[in-house]
């Protein structure tokens, strides 16, 4: 029980750590931003590295070497993105009036280079591990890619919260790709399965045949699959989907547009969010 719970915590400190970092470096000077891409390819390299060694590993330590590594290879992903290393060719704004077909395409083209890096480091992840025992970084990556990728549907399609104070100043663009809205159809059936997949993980960790490391494992996976949740619900909640990372975030860029406040009023009587949440087609 005890190393569930040290998982469980470590899981969600690293994913709130880790996004402010994000926003943070992203948000500091061209030299800056530069040295933090070296790094962080650097970084990525050695995270793969890191699975080839941890592949074969079955231990307790084993299951954390690969989640890290797992998260630094997706890290890497993200920072090339937010700094505009890494996007598409459509890097200007569409009208408003733009729908259907030449939206979506408009809005693929935005990230098209970005999805393309991301699928082939999960082809790399695949291929070092294949047919391993320590499957934690796959399964970590799997699901950071799969659950980034429905965020990026539902702000196309239309949500309430579209995080828009996450974007820098140089993909103010990608904002004309989202669609305010209180839900859309995809967003029910989205939770549905990624929460099936969370009792699937629960259930195998609780099995008595589970190994130690086997139950850190899951539980580390599982633990970024419910916070991918929580983000996901924090798109259509009236939440303030800043208030985790403000500390890595301009006050400028925390206004809230009045204009919105006006067209949607809360659901709830009350005021009461992932990260990359950019098309966030992201």
């Amino acid at each position: 029980m005890t190393d569930t719970f040290i998982a469980l915590g470590f899981a969600i400190f690293i994913w709130w750590f880790s996004t402010g970092i994000v926003i943070l470096l992203n948000r500091m000077s061209r030299t800056a931003i530069a040295m933090s891409l070296l790094i962080s390819s650097a970084l990525g390299l050695g995270a793969l590295a890191g699975l080839s060694h941890t592949a074969y590993q079955t231990g307790v330590l084993g299951a954390y070497c690969a989640f890290t590594c797992a998260l630094l290879a997706w890290g890497w992903n993200e920072l090339s993105f937010l700094t505009g290393w890494i996007t598409g060719p459509q890097k200007t704004a569409i009208l408003k009036e733009t729908a259907g077909w030449p939206r979506f395409v408009a809005s693929f083209k935005a990230v098209v280079w970005h999805e393309l890096a991301i699928l082939l480091v999960g082809l790399a992840i695949v291929w070092i591990t294949w047919d391993a025992p320590n499957q934690v970084g796959t399964g970590t990556y799997l699901v950071l890619w799969v659950m980034r990728t429905s965020a990026k549907l539902n702000l196309f399609f239309g949500v309430r919260n579209l995080s828009e104070e996450f974007l820098p100043t140089h993909l103010a663009y990608l904002e004309s790709f989202f669609k305010r809205r209180r839900m859309n159809a995809f967003f029910p059936f989205a939770v549905v399965f990624a929460s099936a997949c969370l009792w699937l993980l629960v259930d195998y960790a609780s099995q008595a045949s589970t190994t130690p490391a086997q139950v850190v494992g899951a539980v580390l996976v599982g633990t970024m699959l419910a916070l991918a949740i929580v983000e996901h619900l924090m798109l259509v909640l009236p939440l303030d989907t800043t208030a985790m990372w403000r500390w890595a975030i301009p006050k400028h860029h925390l206004e809230t547009p009045a204009a919105f406040e006006a067209q949607v009023p809360p659901v709830l009587p009350a005021h009461l969010d992932t990260h990359d949440k950019s098309l966030q087609v992201n």
